[in-house]
């Protein structure tokens, strides 16, 4: 039987040269439209103080199919 050999893969580069924005992207492309808006009202809800509601005047309701 002969031996499977894993080679080693990697980028090496600074962090300030590093730009996520391109994976961040792909990633929430990639995740249905109420998955994104779940994840935005969780984000706010954990910022928001016990008992405090979101200000809903700066939003319009749109019925998702």
């Amino acid at each position: 039987m002969s031996e499977r050999k894993i080679q080693a893969v990697g980028n090496k580069t600074t962090l300030k040269e590093y730009d996520q924005s391109y994976e961040d992207m792909k990633y929430w492309l990639s995740k249905t439209p109420q998955q994104r808006v779940a994840a935005v009202t969780f984000l706010v809800h954990q910022r928001l103080s016990e008992g405090e509601k979101m200000d809903r005047s700066r939003f319009s309701q749109v019925k998702m199919k």
